[in-house]
């Protein structure tokens, strides 16, 4: 059977009409294994846009934002509301413990699982968020790691809390300086993998990433989401205050109060960590609002940075439009750079 963007309509069709105003059983492409991402940093409007062009296409949304994963922090990750959830089928929101951690692995494992069965119902994979490595995981693949010696792990870990960061950044520059280069001390967990992968197998990371990369049977479109800075900030501004409004405060107290660890990974969102520290007296609430709304922007632009590396991303200007404006935008482009690619 031909998925709904498999299929087609028969006739001369109107030079007015756009992709997005036909049926969705009327969307031609040559492949039913396509995949579309829609990506951009915080607060752009993804999941509005997201859930409009699921709507066109009979999709179904794979969330990829590291934070929605986890169960019981809601209001500062901007979880999709309820209604937003059933309009259309989401996947891989409130799914983890706070305790837990997702590896970009790990989540990549799931999402294709996932993606496979969105398939087999004859539906669209729609990807939609703003973590990076967990995008890059499910359009690029990631390599297959070694097993970990369970002793080693122990050791690193230990050394990393009596000798610290630097100590261990040192190693790796020694041992593999391609996987160490741009590194710093606080990106301990990825010191740590490049260490632990190293000794356990004696195989260097960087070569590992490029000889046993674990290719997706699947092609993907990526479309990113751009605003204009100045009104993105504002966007951020807004919801830093809607979100202290809908109760964030009241929401990481109960977190607190269950006995969660406030050092859990989970629990360092933006949001949480300087919610945390008002809630224990470390910072004034003022000082709590101005370091969520800086440090808001800061991971937009981190996030941008990283975007705008991948040249496969088409970007869409989002300014004075609804999402659904830009959800037909990306609709058209997709049939368009969809056929463009096939024609080569």
């Amino acid at each position: 059977m031909a998925g709904p963007m498999n299929s087609r309509r028969e006739g001369p069709q109107p030079e007015t009409e756009t992709m997005a105003e036909r049926e969705v059983s009327q969307v031609e492409t040559p492949s039913s294994r396509l995949v579309i991402a829609i990506v951009g940093p915080t607060c752009s409007g993804k999941t509005k846009i997201g859930i409009e062009f699921a709507k066109l296409i009979q999709g179904e949304i794979i969330s990829a934002d590291a934070r929605q994963i986890y169960r019981l922090i809601d209001i500062g990750t901007a979880k999709p509301s309820r209604e937003e959830l059933t309009e259309v089928p989401h996947h891989l929101v409130d799914i983890l413990p706070l305790e837990d951690d997702m590896s970009a692995g790990a989540f990549s494992e799931l999402a294709r699982k996932i993606t496979g069965e969105i398939f087999a119902r004859d539906h669209v994979p729609v990807v939609v968020g703003g973590s990076g490595l967990y995008l890059r995981a499910i359009t690029d693949g990631l390599f297959d790691a070694p097993e970990i010696d369970e002793a080693i792990r122990r050791k690193l870990r230990s050394r990393l809390e009596s000798e610290g960061a630097d100590a261990l950044l040192e190693d790796l520059k020694q041992i593999d300086p391609k996987a160490a280069r741009g590194l710093l001390p606080q990106n301990y967990k990825r010191i740590l993998r490049a260490l632990e992968v190293y000794y356990s197998s004696g195989e260097k990371i960087s070569e590992l990433r490029e000889a046993r990369r674990s290719v997706p049977d699947f092609e993907t479109l990526q479309f990113g989401i751009m605003l204009d800075r100045k009104r993105l900030y504002r966007r951020i501004e807004k919801r830093v205050d809607e979100m202290i409004e809908a109760g964030l405060l009241d929401e990481v107290r109960e977190i607190l109060r269950k006995g969660f660890n406030p050092g859990l990974n989970s629990l360092q969102a933006v949001g949480y960590k300087e919610a945390i520290g008002f809630i224990r007296g470390k910072i004034k609430y003022e000082d709590m609002l101005s370091l969520i709304k800086m440090n808001t922007r800061r991971y937009a632009k981190r996030q941008m940075t990283w975007f705008r590396r991948d040249s496969r991303i088409v970007w869409v200007a989002a300014d004075e439009k609804s999402p659904r404006e830009v959800a037909e935008e990306i609709l058209d482009l997709s049939f368009s750079k969809r056929t463009r690619t096939v024609q080569k």
